[in-house]
């Protein structure tokens, strides 16, 4: 959730409010500018070397969704494959004062088989969107409640994060609190508020003992905590780790917030071409929400229990911008460093890649932040395919990246890559292949998945096919 376009958030001075004042402030940008830093990049000469110790190779055994495409991995990837559109107008609540209303919108959902119904009741959605996932890619892992014997309990991790997960419950019970008085307050308050209940109840139903935790990075939530899993793995601190991220942001304090900072697109009388990456009518990205969550095990792991491989997990970076709240540097310096750094985690150099699934959330400045940090890294991106999941689900902020992870596992197993709709005027300097409209066959070798959070954290992640 970067590069808002509000002159609230470009003209109030930021500056100012962090201790900084304006003049100062553009003369460190010039200061920046002038230094002209560039992140070298990986030298062709020298191969990079990728994990080979089956101890800390990390696959992917499971994956589970709920989506505005429902709540089945492959009926959402056909979906998106067929470049289907899931934005529309939003009728949770009235919206009728809003200057956005509409949104990818989940409806219908149930946790029926998968949550209590008495607890279903009481759960924030959020957490029932991670619960059904959750437990859906445990299951796809080969992990049904008859299986799960076959791994330990106190090496299996739950890593799920959550970026604006239960915002609506202070806005929801703050009038109740101030007009009825504490005794009508549910007890579920706390429970609903805080970022780790998602892993939390997860780790609970699943009975997974290891480590279970919350990372909340904004945009960058899903991607991180699919890093921080693996890095559990590779340290040799667990077999096996539930993770990705969940949120359902569609409320009003979350709407009309996200409406003043001017990040919203405000196309109403046209929802579903509102959402158009790299385009250069893009007004602002579209809200949506959705849980995407992976199963994660070393190799050996794997292998032992003869799980189900989907692909392998080659590595990842996060890092940080140290620039500005709401806006990416223009060169997409932080960006890039965080994709170098990502290359080299995952032994995988620049003319490996093939396959970029973007951030790209349709926001003026940020998607050609995310271009020119690509173009500073990949010298030759002619063979590079790039597309944006969003175009067609929206912005699910803490889920997104959990919900593209598996739109890039599901275009390593198929071959086919999901177009970028709403593409009909885009920017010349875009110059990548964006998979315009229509899907294409490609088969993919490396790809890399980015997430990039309001505040300045990046975080990317490399996959591809598991080869023995």
């Amino acid at each position: 959730m970067r590069a808002l376009q509000s002159p609230i958030l470009h003209v109030c001075n930021f500056e100012t409010f962090l201790g900084e004042s304006p003049k100062l402030s553009d003369a460190r940008k010039i200061a920046n500018m002038k230094k002209k830093k560039r992140w070298m990049p990986i030298s062709a000469s020298v191969p990079p070397m990728r994990e080979k110790d089956p101890k800390k190779r990390v696959v992917v055994t499971g994956m589970g969704v709920v989506s505005v495409f429902g709540n089945d991995v492959d009926a959402y990837y056909d979906f998106l494959l067929e470049g289907k559109n899931g934005i529309g107008p939003i009728d949770r609540f009235d919206v009728s004062e809003f200057p956005t209303q509409f949104a990818g919108q989940i409806h219908g959902f149930s946790g029926e088989g998968y949550i209590k119904k008495k607890q279903e009741r009481q759960l924030e959605s959020h957490l029932k969107y991670g619960i059904v996932a959750g437990v859906k890619a445990f299951h796809d892992a080969g992990l049904g409640r008859d299986k799960i014997s076959k791994i330990d309990k106190e090496r299996a991790c739950v890593v799920v994060g959550t970026a604006l997960g239960g915002t609506a419950v202070g806005s929801n019970n703050i009038p109740i609190l101030e007009k009825m008085g504490v005794k009508r307050l549910t007890p579920y308050v706390v429970i609903n508020s805080v970022i780790n209940m998602t892993s939390a109840l997860l780790a609970i139903e699943l009975g997974l003992m290891g480590p279970s935790y919350a990372i909340s990075t904004a945009c960058a939530t899903s991607n991180h905590c699919i890093y921080a899993a693996a890095n559990h793995i590779r340290e040799g601190q667990a077999d096996l780790v539930i993770a990705g991220g969940a949120d359902a942001p569609i409320v009003p304090i979350c709407l009309g917030g996200l409406i003043v900072g001017g990040a919203l697109s405000q196309r109403n009388n046209d929802p579903q071409t509102a959402s158009r990456p790299w385009d250069k009518d893009r007004d602002g990205f579209v809200l949506g929400e959705g849980a995407g969550i992976l199963v994660m095990e070393s190799l050996e792991h794997a292998m032992k229990r003869d799980a189900p491989i989907i692909a392998e997990y080659l590595g990842g970076a996060v890092n940080f911008d140290a620039y500005h709240i709401s806006d990416p540097r223009a060169d997409g310096l932080g960006i890039s460093l965080c994709i170098q750094r990502c290359l080299l985690h995952a032994g995988v150099s620049p003319e490996e890649v093939n396959y970029i699934n973007a951030h790209a959330i349709s926001s003026i400045a940020g998607d050609l932040a995310e271009v020119n940090a690509i173009k500073s890294v990949f010298e030759n991106t002619s063979d590079i395919k790039i597309n944006a999941t969003k175009s067609m689900i929206g912005h699910s902020i803490g889920a997104a990246g959990g919900l593209e992870a598996i739109a890039v596992l599901k275009a390593i197993t198929t071959g086919w890559l999901h177009p970028t709709i709403n593409q009909f005027n885009v920017e010349p300097s875009m110059e990548l292949d964006t998979v315009a409209n229509k899907k294409k066959q490609h088969e993919v070798n490396v790809a890399i998945s980015n997430s990039f959070g309001f505040g300045g954290h990046n975080s990317v992640v490399a996959f591809s096919a598991f080869k023995p």
